[in-house]
């Protein structure tokens, strides 16, 4: 074994306990957090915003790499560019631990999240390649199982992460919560640096490196590999929304499980512990027993891979059908989902890392590694570009406090029509009050559905009994109001609107809120370390500074039925058709993938063999 790889499976655990310590938390933040960060509360984000967010910014730190691997390989190698994008990364992370102290805390995330883009996505390619430059012709049947175990030191360090950064920003907060990680990074950037005399060093290959890379081997060989890549892309599209839609699913989920009430952040923990226990298990065990029926090539494990993802994808979609329904469903769903996605990740992802690195020409292997990373990133930008286009603009956004009072032509762009509506903001420029047509006897309707559910036990009406109640109401424009069941605690109860059209800026209404008196124990995940915690959630401190209602007091007033009006704002897909669009998506991907994988012809290529050109090349002087 290679001396240099202690220090890089080092680095790469730390470097990902930094990495995924912060990305778990990351949509919860958003959603949670983010809005209370300065000297008074802001407009939340939704759902949709923050998962768009989200796979903004990972779609970016994986498309980063290109540059991080060009400049390596043909001007200052891997390991300058190593060290010195580490620091770029630490920087972004003390960014992230600087929100709320001074200044607008959304711009210390966004530069935050784009120096952690530049600083991790950089460096990803070089250290993949790095992996593999320390392995020759000699110690080549190593590589399949120091990649293995290259993955593993990556999922330990995320699994440590996945379970003390969400329970650091339960109770310490987002600057404890984002500046643990960045210490961490600190370290491996140490823990890189100190194995500089061990590591091969690969030279950057300079205009050379271009000559090979528009040559027609080089781009013969990106071209094979970007037609697995398509569908690689597919997988990330769905696999990086544990961190983002499925948190936010788990957040309406039973999550109490092994006599445990979990956070919703930390149930991807279960994503890195599996992955410990899975890669054993399938390089010895299950691939092995696989190949004594049939071959079981690189390309027939990444199918298998999208097949079972596919899969993942449909439970989470039941689970998300009973949530709709008001049911809470357990954890257990997401649980089982992660058994199967886990196993998908496996069969691609690490496969299709050890693949890329052997498809690669010799003077490539960063590049091509970067290019494996795009496909991240496109699957990132795919899930973004969707919650972009299902979010319904709401003509509120665009309206800033000029006066106590701010009116709105409506559809028609005309004031003084049945279509207007006033908003009401206080000194503050906060909004107080939102008034539109029929409203009076919108709140009539409301007032119904709110005996409804007082005399039901505070439990919210199905759809069938909602829709009914809805329709017992016309609105201005002689329409039937419309039901949807959100949650067990939430629904939705609008208008389409002067425009008649649904899901358009023009639809009206309100979300109606079941507020419960909590009686879950805080998350005793981290039970060591709850004699260093405070008696109160950071966030239920913070509320109290800033004069928003806390927990204990809504727990005072017991149970209590609040509704929040709309103009627009709402989704186009939501609920478990959402992730019924996804499965569907990935469904189709892999069963085309199968076609790809059996007309793929594979070339591998190390980076100390000379290949037969050269050979005859050498052989007549040139």
């Amino acid at each position: 074994m290679p001396p240099g790889i202690p220090y890089i499976i080092g680095n790469e655990a730390a470097e990902r306990f930094s990495f995924y310590g912060m990305r778990t938390i990351l949509t919860i933040f958003m959603v949670n957090y983010l809005w209370l960060m300065g000297d008074s509360p802001i407009a939340k984000l939704s759902d949709a915003e923050a998962t768009k967010h989200f796979h903004d910014f990972v779609s970016l730190v994986y498309l980063t790499p290109i540059f991080g691997a060009l400049l390596a390989d043909l001007f200052f190698g891997k390991y300058r560019i190593i060290m010195v994008l580490s620091v770029v990364y630490c920087i972004g992370h003390a960014a992230l631990a600087l929100m709320g102290v001074v200044g607008e805390a959304h711009w210390w995330l966004i530069a935050g999240l784009w120096l952690i883009s530049i600083g991790s996505g950089g460096i990803k390619p070089c250290v993949s390649a790095h992996v593999g430059d320390q392995f020759g012709s000699e110690n080549r049947h190593l590589l399949p199982r120091i990649f293995n175990w290259f993955y593993w030191s990556i999922n330990l360090g995320a699994f440590l992460s996945t379970l003390l950064t969400p329970w650091l920003l339960e109770w310490h907060g987002p600057h404890w919560a984002f500046g643990v990680p960045g210490v961490l990074m600190a370290l491996a950037t140490l823990v890189f640096w100190m194995g500089r005399w061990k590591f091969v060093h690969i030279p950057a290959k300079g205009t050379g490196f271009l000559k090979e890379l528009f040559s027609p081997v080089g781009l013969k060989a990106i071209a094979k590999l970007f037609s697995i890549y398509v569908f690689v892309a597919i997988f990330w599209a769905l696999f990086d929304q544990t961190g983002s839609s499925w948190v936010l699913q788990a957040e309406n989920m039973d999550r109490n499980w092994l006599g445990i009430e979990w956070l919703p952040s930390q149930i991807q923990a279960l994503n890195p512990i599996l992955i410990l226990t899975f890669i054993p298990l399938f390089s010895y065990v299950i691939y092995p027993l696989i190949d004594k029926f049939f071959p079981l090539t690189p390309l027939r494990k990444i199918s298998i891979g999208l097949f079972l993802t596919a899969a993942s994808f449909a439970l989470v979609s039941m689970a998300q059908g009973r949530i709709d329904a008001g049911g809470t469903p357990s954890i257990s769903w997401q649980l089982l989902a992660y058994v199967l996605l886990t196993a998908g990740e496996v069969m691609v992802s690490i496969v299709c890392l050890e693949f890329s690195y052997t498809q690669a020409p010799r003077s490539m292997k960063s590049v091509i590694m970067a290019i494996f990373l795009i496909s991240v990133s496109l699957g990132n930008q795919f899930t973004a570009a969707i919650n972009h286009f299902i979010q319904v603009e709401s003509p509120l956004a665009t309206i800033e406090s000029t006066s106590n009072e701010v009116a709105h032509g409506g559809y028609d762009q005309q004031s003084g029509t049945k279509d207007d509506f006033q908003l009401t903001f206080d000194e503050d420029g906060k909004r107080t009050a939102l008034n539109f047509a029929g409203k009076a006897e919108l709140d009539l309707l409301l007032d119904r559905f709110k005996a409804e559910i007082e005399s039901n036990n505070f439990e919210a009406p199905g759809n069938e009994r909602g829709a009914e109640l809805a329709a017992s109401l016309n609105d201005p424009w002689g329409v039937p109001y419309q039901f949807r069941l959100i949650n067990r605690n939430q629904m939705r109860i609008w208008s389409n609107g002067a425009d008649g059209e649904t899901l358009t800026p023009w639809d009206q209404g309100a979300v109606l809120q079941i507020s419960r008196p909590d009686t879950t124990e805080p998350s005793a995940i981290a039970a060591f370390f709850d004699r260093f915690r405070p008696e109160e959630p950071w966030l239920e401190r913070r509320k109290a500074e800033l004069g928003v209602e806390t927990k204990a007091e809504a727990n005072a007033a017991g149970h209590q039925v609040s509704r929040d009006y709309f103009v627009g704002g709402l989704v186009k897909l939501e609920g478990a058709s959402y992730f019924w669009f996804f499965t569907m998506v990935m469904l189709g991907a892999a069963a085309i993938f199968v076609i790809v994988a059996r007309i793929y012809q594979p070339k591998e290529y190390f980076h100390d063999e000379v290949d037969e050109a050269e050979a005859r090349g050498e052989a007549i002087g040139n």
